[in-house]
């Protein structure tokens, strides 16, 4: 498999933009992918959404937030309060929230849920991201769970074991309202990103996987 670099020089990716319909949405399905992105490039500049939250959770996501990127989130950290599970009920106004969005920030990258996720809060996050931005390149990450709703993603990011780690640490850490669900463990992550990384033979054996259904190839200008 041929790995592809996302860009360099001015075509580099500058901005990402993070959505995620629950508070812990984003850290499971590209939390690895961000550590590794920012170790890489510390000037990258993330923007994290997330649309349904609660006082406690919320806590719990600025947090965590403020350990994946490393900086204090108070910026770049939107916390919206539509009710768990009740999302699509309230489409209007999340619609509102997503041209808000738009308005006020251009990224080159977003991270979103997968199109086919059975979680209808989750299918309405990705279907409103398409709606909304049409030039980025969008990647939906996958959230393993009793669903068994896993595609088969095309997209991969591979991870070194310290990013992995890292992710799982403060996962557990972070989202003690999580602690007692039987599939927020160690085990579950890291089996996950253990079968991306042999799909796409990763390196270093991990990987975070992504469905891209749009891409625009360029080689770039001669020298």
């Amino acid at each position: 498999m041929i790995p592809v670099t996302l860009g360099s020089g001015s075509a580099t990716p500058r901005r990402v933009l993070c959505l995620g319909a629950h508070c812990d949405d984003i850290e499971i399905g590209c939390g690895g992918t961000l550590l590794r992105w920012l170790e890489e490039r510390p000037e990258l500049e993330v923007r994290w959404v997330v649309f349904s939250s609660d006082a406690r959770r919320a806590t719990e996501t600025r947090a965590s937030a403020r350990r994946f990127l490393n900086r204090e989130p108070d910026k770049c950290l939107a916390l919206h309060e539509f009710r768990d599970g009740f999302l699509p009920y309230h489409g209007a106004e999340v619609k509102q929230e997503f041209e808000r969005l738009k308005g006020e920030y251009a990224p080159d990258v977003v991270f979103t849920h997968y199109r086919h996720d059975l979680h209808q809060d989750h299918r309405l996050v990705s279907e409103l991201t398409w709606n909304t931005f049409r030039g980025p390149l969008v990647l939906e990450y996958e959230i393993p769970k009793w669903d068994g709703d896993l595609g088969q993603p095309n997209a991969f990011v591979p991870l070194a074991e310290r990013h992995l780690a890292k992710k799982i640490e403060i996962l557990l850490a972070e989202y003690g309202t999580q602690r007692g669900k039987s599939w927020f463990e160690p085990e579950t992550f890291r089996s996950l990103a253990r079968l991306r990384g042999m799909e796409v033979a990763a390196p270093e054996r991990y990987a975070e996987a992504f469905h891209a259904r749009k891409l625009a190839l360029s080689f770039g200008s001669p020298d």
